[in-house]
């Protein structure tokens, strides 16, 4: 198996946090956001992980990759026009190989499924269209699936319920080089939205070849792509993972909460649901439902929904106060 994964684009809607890094290499739940995506693949035992990068966050990227996952086969390849997702994963194509099966995963999500059952979902199929069913239809491309679960259409943003399976940027594709062959005749053909490439119009045309394409469902897709929904997928992934590595002293924890080894708190109330990267100090302060990222200090001051990037430095100030009676004072 060969596993592409495109990590290029700028990452806006994360902004300032991609400003200086891969939206990639965002931290959440105490790893980065490609951390807990690549470790929930390592099971497969592919044979090379392909990277499709941008040319500013690539060596990012790739020298992550060597520091925290030495064992595994990468290479990379930089798309240097931004023409969509499909014309991405086509940059792959030099790596696949006939015999050659595919996953491509994209890296504004994390998923929870189990990629072993693979072989299983895709015995009567060429190919597998991650989903899974959401209220806010609207909001996605959704699948149209007939009585056996076969893919009949692709829709994009829907005005009526014609799905609520939405497309959640996993894929695979038992013929990695057909797939690839689609992929260039789609490109050739020019079948683009607003001047870019995009895969659903690709499976259309595998469908249409007579290829069998099934979008099974996954257990949760956890968006990383803005920072409201990152701090969900925080909250998310802390479920039951209350781990203190680093120093906490003189500290109320409300779990769950997951300090890294190499942070130090103190003299704080911490939780529930924060995050705190190596490096890190926090003194004199309440954090609840935030990422505190590395390196980084936080003293006397209250934060709810924050995050904080990397060598960042918070410092508040005590306030005295002579407050009568029946007074309100809200500081917000």
């Amino acid at each position: 198996m060969k596993i592409v994964l495109p990590t290029a684009g700028k990452g806006t809607r994360l902004r300032p946090h991609t400003h200086t890094k891969a939206k990639s290499l965002v931290h959440v739940a105490g790893k980065t956001v490609l951390e807990h995506i690549v470790s929930r693949l390592a099971s497969l035992d592919a044979d090379e992980y392909i990277f499709i990068n941008d040319d500013e966050n690539g060596p990012q990227v790739m020298a992550f990759m060597a520091e925290k996952f030495p064992q595994l086969n990468c290479w990379a390849t930089v798309q240097q026009e931004r023409l969509g997702p499909a014309h991405a994963v086509s940059l792959a194509a030099p790596r696949i190989n006939k015999g050659d099966d595919v996953l491509v995963v994209f890296n504004d999500t994390i998923f929870v499924t189990d990629l072993d059952r693979i072989p299983q979902l895709c015995a009567d199929c060429d190919g597998l269209i991650y989903s899974k069913e959401v209220e806010d239809y609207q909001r996605f491309g959704v699948n149209v699936v007939d009585d056996q679960g076969l893919i009949v259409d692709m829709v994009e943003k829907p005005d009526t319920p014609v799905s609520r399976l939405a497309q959640v940027g996993l894929y695979y594709l038992k013929d990695g080089r057909g797939f690839m062959d689609f992929l260039e005749k789609t490109i050739q053909a020019g079948e683009t939205v607003k001047g870019e490439y995009y895969l659903p119009a690709v499976f259309m045309n595998m469908i249409r070849a007579g290829l069998k394409l099934k979008a099974p469902t996954i257990d949760a897709w956890l968006d990383c792509g803005k920072p409201e929904t990152l701090l969900e997928t925080n909250r998310y992934l802390l479920r039951d993972r209350h781990h203190v590595h680093g120093e906490a002293t003189d500290t109320v924890l409300i779990e769950p909460v997951h300090i890294e080894k190499g942070a130090v708190v103190r003299n704080a109330i911490l939780g529930p649901n924060v995050s705190v990267a190596a490096g890190s100090v926090i003194t004199e302060s309440i954090v609840r439902d935030s990422i505190i990222n590395a390196d980084s200090e936080v003293r006397a001051m209250i934060l709810d929904g924050s995050i904080i990037g990397d060598s960042a430095r918070l410092v508040g100030s005590a306030r005295r106060m002579n407050i009568g009676d029946h007074s309100l004072v809200e500081m917000t």
